[in-house]
């Protein structure tokens, strides 16, 4: 066998599907169903990483059957114990679910949309089956990703999803745009393995530091927490702006009530290359460590399907 005969002329980060619409257009990678790319007129509103290189990290990828962490990755399922491997070496957690390094199929294009999903199949430590689809549509609304999920098993599954953009809003790096982030509780965590602690008013815990309702500049605050009690205007929506300091660009997500979480997290780094290059803004449908808490926790039953959906536009 002629050995060239079987290298793969797939991209490192998944087959690539291209959208357009307007003055949209993006990227996904079949790895995660990441978004890979997504721009407004030229400019980036997510950081980008390229075709052929592995994914950095989690960005742009879909979490499920659980967004953020597994404490210890254990944790019990209607009397039952389980047990993760663990996907975040250095705190010691499950991180972000089992479908972010695994390629999703194709099951649907057009110019401006593509559908991906994945079968999650039962496993040690996760022994159920969920189907997992990825819907990303553009309009002149922006960039609407929707996850349905079904669990195609024969037992109650627990679950959660959410995305991990990290959003731009311009020129410069987090520490030169500010934020608006209508949340009023943050869930306060450990400073070492961000393990939960308890919710804290934003306008009280760490002596305000976490209170961005209002727009003001993020500058240096380092913030890696996930926020809950979130205003929403009269259709629903909670929705998140990141903008340049002089308000000249920016960036937003929105989304609606099966999300009643979205985790925040300054990208810090310790190489100045990659250092705050962009706003982690992640919606989630439950909180870090839900398995264990149950908190806001989606239980599907056979057959049971979940959406959730959200949008980023520019601004």
């Amino acid at each position: 066998m002629n050995s060239a005969s079987t290298l793969s002329d797939i991209p490192l980060a998944g087959a690539d599907y291209s959208l357009t619409s307007g003055d949209y257009s993006a990227d996904i990678a079949g790895v995660g169903a990441s978004l890979r790319t997504l721009r407004y007129r030229g400019r980036d509103l997510v950081v980008p990483f390229d075709a052929d290189e592995v994914r950095p990290a989690f960005r742009g990828a879909v979490l499920a059957p659980w967004p953020n962490r597994v404490v210890d990755g254990r944790y019990t399922f209607r009397g039952t114990e389980y047990e993760l491997a663990l996907t975040e070496p250095r705190r010691g957690h499950a991180l972000h679910g089992l479908a972010a390094w695994q390629e999703w199929s194709l099951v649907d294009s057009g110019d401006d949309f593509v559908e991906l999903a994945f079968q999650i199949e039962a496993q040690s430590g996760y022994p159920f089956r969920v189907l997992v689809a990825a819907r990303y549509e553009l309009s002149p609304a922006g960039l609407t990703t929707t996850i349905r999920a079904i669990n195609t098993g024969r037992e109650a599954a627990p679950y959660g999803t959410g995305p991990h953009p990290y959003l731009v809003a311009g020129p410069g790096r987090v520490d030169d745009w500010s934020l608006e982030l209508p949340a009023r509780a943050v869930l306060t965590v450990t400073p070492d393995r961000l393990i939960p602690i308890d919710l804290g008013d934003v306008e009280l815990e760490d002596d305000g530091a976490f209170d961005f309702v209002a727009t003001r500049p993020i500058d240096s605050t380092f913030i890696d927490h996930a926020f809950t009690e979130l205003e929403r205007d009269e259709a629903g929506l909670a929705t998140v702006r990141v903008t340049t300091s002089d308000g000249a660009s920016g960036v937003a997500i929105s989304w609606g009530t099966e999300c009643q979480w979205v985790q925040i997290h300054t990208a810090d780094q310790p190489d100045p290359a990659i250092n705050r290059l962009g706003l982690a803004v992640e919606p989630m449908t439950c909180p870090p460590d839900a398995f264990n808490t149950g908190t806001d926790l989606v239980v599907l039953d056979p057959g049971e399907e979940h959406t959730a959906s959200w949008t980023i536009f520019a601004l």
